[in-house]
């Protein structure tokens, strides 16, 4: 089991939460989520280990889901939609406190967004490309013919 100092060590000291996908309250599963400032992480596996990244300003909705056979051990699932290619959906299953662990996403993914000032709408089409609303008028005026 990865301790706290081996995982900032890995990932770096911006580690702002990690937890296990768990089994009847317990997390005695494989998988392994990490959160940084600025990457969530999904790592699967004992002796082979498949590593995901999803970086935290693409996340662009999050749904969380209570089980009953989860929310009676205090668990909840937690789905993120997101702009990534690789990963357009991610599941963080069975997690313990997934309202915590919501909030720490959510304030993780705002510090994010606003450190490259996107907002909902720069998430779509070619709009994404461009930073502010200055930028976005002038693609506006240059497609008018």
């Amino acid at each position: 089991m990865a301790s706290q100092k081996k995982l900032k060590k890995i990932y770096g000291d911006d580690l702002l939460w990690s937890g296990k996908k768990c089994i009847c309250g317990l997390p005695i599963s494989f998988t392994r989520y990490i959160l940084t400032n600025t990457v969530l992480y999904t790592r699967v596996g004992l002796l082979s280990i498949k590593e995901d990244e999803i970086e935290l300003y693409k996340i662009v909705d999050k749904v969380m889901e209570f089980p009953f056979g989860q929310r009676i051990v205090g668990c909840g699932t937690i789905k993120l939609t997101s702009k990534d290619s690789d990963t357009p959906q991610k599941i963080l299953k069975a997690v313990k406190k997934p309202r915590e662990v919501k909030k720490v996403l959510d304030d993780a993914v705002r510090v994010q967004r606003d450190k490259y000032m996107i907002r909902g709408r720069d998430m779509m089409g070619a709009a994404s490309h461009f930073h502010n609303a200055d930028d976005i008028d002038d693609i506006d005026d240059n497609n008018d013919g």
